[in-house]
């Protein structure tokens, strides 16, 4: 995969490297690699950041390129693949399951399917997850095939581009139907895991709409605008709505043994066509049988 421009006489890139940076807006470190790895090209021919340009040079830049494999341990998984292409899969990861390996999930994660995944296909790649979601929240996780791809994606959330919704079943009726909650979220005191709100928190933005209601319990629709750990689930917990099954900010339920929390849909604009992007999760039965 490559990225290719020829300069125009109107263009007022000085050299290279300002070509880069500010079209592609490609990092520091990426723009190492592709120094040190001779992916950078004038004319079809392997050149130095630092050469001035002029009208109709053709830049590109091989950005995809095999890397070496990281120290992931590869496992046979089943995974729910929802969308691939050459720069990104999309899957629907069950409930139960860490995105990360960890000292707790060392063999036993997402990302060690997708290591074993790619090992199958050929895809010499790192494992790099986009987004990250609770061990037990269901939903999208996006990997990115390639660094700069990865870039794109994160920069994207952060200038609030990239739209993610969840479905949650909440404990008891809300007073209103949709809303906006803004408590701002800091780490607990104390604590490596739980989060709270707390005036010395950070931003935090959750947007609601009540589906439905069920019995003593309210399905509702959560579309975030800012993406600090739990935010979901302490914004609910902090109204007094916790998410049904949340044993962290809510109580343990005998209708679900996990958080009913769902990742349902993303959209954002795809890094390489420019095209808006939309990806559907289905809820899972454990959450439909809530419904």
């Amino acid at each position: 995969m490559n990225l290719k421009y020829c300069i125009q006489p109107n263009d007022n890139y000085f050299n290279i490297k300002e070509l880069l940076k500010v079209k592609f807006q490609i990092s520091d470190r990426l723009l190492i690699k592709l120094k040190k790895n001779k992916k950078i090209l004038l004319n079809g021919s392997p050149t130095f950041v630092d050469y001035n340009l002029k009208p109709f040079d053709t830049v590109e830049i091989i950005i995809d390129f095999e890397e070496e494999s990281e120290n992931i341990v590869s496992l046979e998984m089943n995974l729910d693949i929802i969308y691939e292409d050459e720069y990104y899969l999309v899957i629907n990861k069950p409930a139960g399951l860490a995105v990360h390996p960890s000292i707790l999930h060392y063999n036993n994660s997402l990302s060690n399917g997708v290591k074993y995944y790619f090992e199958q296909n050929d895809i010499k790649k790192k494992i790099r997850p986009i987004n990250r979601l609770d061990k037990d929240t269901s939903g999208i996780v996006i990997f990115a095939k390639n660094e700069y791809i990865q870039e794109y994606l994160v920069r994207e959330m952060k200038d609030n581009i990239f739209y993610k919704e969840y479905i949650a079943v909440c404990e008891g009726i809300f007073e209103e139907n949709e809303g906006t909650l803004t408590f701002p979220i800091a780490r607990k005191e104390n604590s490596i895991i739980e989060r709270c709100v707390s005036l010395n928190g950070d931003i935090a933005i959750t947007h609601y709409k009540v589906l439905k209601k069920v019995d003593n319990t309210s399905v509702v629709k959560c579309i975030l605008e800012t993406g600090r750990t739990h935010q979901i689930r302490v914004h609910l917990a902090h109204i007094g709505h916790p998410i049904l099954g949340d044993t962290l900010y809510g109580n343990a339920s005998k209708l679900i043994n996990r958080q009913a929390l769902h990742a349902y849909k993303v959209k954002f604009v795809h890094p390489i066509t420019g095209l808006n992007v939309e990806y559907v999760a289905e809820v899972p039965l454990d959450m439909i049988n809530l419904m």
